[in-house]
């Protein structure tokens, strides 16, 4: 029995013939080029639909003496943060056509820490990707050491800006303002802190953020207590702010870590958000199916890769970047907050 011969790929041209365009209006579709007509557009996005072509990376990368490809080098994947700000990430470089390869580093020491981040780029550089982004939000995950150059555009993501000319990344501060002001807005006046590991650079800002909101109402700061993002860590400092009778609100640095503390509270019979208000930071997922549902602070994680990725090319085609950039998050009111009840 004959075997039927391969189907061949969809072409460039197989598109344009179908679209009833030239080759070069596919071509400038397919790279993102404003210079074509909406409806020209659209047309050759239906051919491109209709036959299922699929662009040819490894012919793009010889026509263009580009990869397609940004490399990753990322610290804390574990967590929630890091591990989501690669899938945003991800995402926004997919619709621009790139594709990642990331590479964790694991290490914790600083010198161990700065040989895998060497040893990391030297290996992205040589897969020839055409940039490079740096996820650390611990202090000690990526340093790359003093006078140390990188020979490709490089942002920094959702870490200290200080490590490196372009830098995109959550206003933790700004989210710890508008959590702890929430918290002033209902009436409660001893805000405790739980905050996350002090060699975060999230952690830190997040600090200072509530620390920010309590002095321009003119409060007194609260405990401030040091946890590690666990949910056990939350229960077990959420044990002994239980014990307090002053305290009428925590922020917590991370939801984990509020999830604990919403247990401490009802096995002291400490009820939220009646007794005492709780407000997390991340809104995961499960967030809003606790009991009660957490009010928390929202990391727009599409927003963050999308301004990541906009620095990136940019810098890929040697435009000036915007120096460091924000992404604002987003206060989400659940139920474990309320009025603080009358003494």
């Amino acid at each position: 029995m004959t075997k039927p011969a391969p189907r061949r790929r969809p072409s460039l041209q197989d598109v344009a013939e179908v679209a009833g365009v030239s080759h070069q209006t596919v071509s400038r579709v397919v790279n993102g080029s404003p210079s074509v007509a909406p409806a020209t557009r659209d047309r050759v996005l239906e051919a491109i639909h209709q036959l299922g072509y699929r662009r040819n990376s490894a012919a793009r990368a010889l026509a263009t003496r580009r990869s397609g490809t940004i490399g990753v080098v990322v610290a804390g994947l574990g967590y929630f943060g890091p591990s989501s700000t690669v899938v945003g990430l991800e995402a926004a470089a997919r619709a621009e056509g790139y594709s990642l390869v990331l590479v964790s580093v694991s290490e914790t020491s600083p010198e161990a820490s700065n040989r895998a981040t060497q040893d990391a780029i030297e290996h992205l550089i040589g897969e020839s990707v055409e940039a490079l982004v740096m996820i650390a939000p611990d202090d000690a995950g990526l340093d790359l050491g003093p006078g140390a150059q990188v020979p490709l555009p490089l942002v920094v993501l959702d870490s200290d800006p200080a490590r490196a000319g372009l830098s995109v990344g959550v206003d933790h501060a700004q989210g710890a303002r508008l959590a702890t002001q929430h918290l002033i807005d209902l009436g409660h006046r001893h805000i405790a802190h739980i905050g996350g590991p002090a060699n975060w650079y999230q952690a830190e800002c997040r600090l200072e953020g509530w620390r920010s909101a309590l002095a321009s109402a003119g409060l007194t700061p609260g405990p401030v207590l040091t946890g590690d993002w666990t949910a056990s860590s939350g229960y077990r400092h959420g044990v002994g702010l239980a014990a307090d009778r002053d305290v009428s609100a925590v922020f917590v640095a991370n939801d984990q870590m509020a999830i604990g503390v919403l247990r401490a509270m009802a096995e002291a019979g400490r009820r939220v958000p009646e007794d005492v208000s709780v407000v997390g930071f991340d809104d995961l997922p499960e967030a809003e199916y606790l009991f009660p549902p957490l009010t928390t602070v929202h990391q727009n994680f599409v927003a963050l890769g999308r301004a990541a990725l906009r620095e990136l090319l940019g810098a890929i085609n040697g435009e000036p970047g915007d120096g460091a950039v924000l992404v604002p998050p987003k206060l989400v009111v659940r139920g474990s907050t309320a009025r603080r009840a009358r003494a």
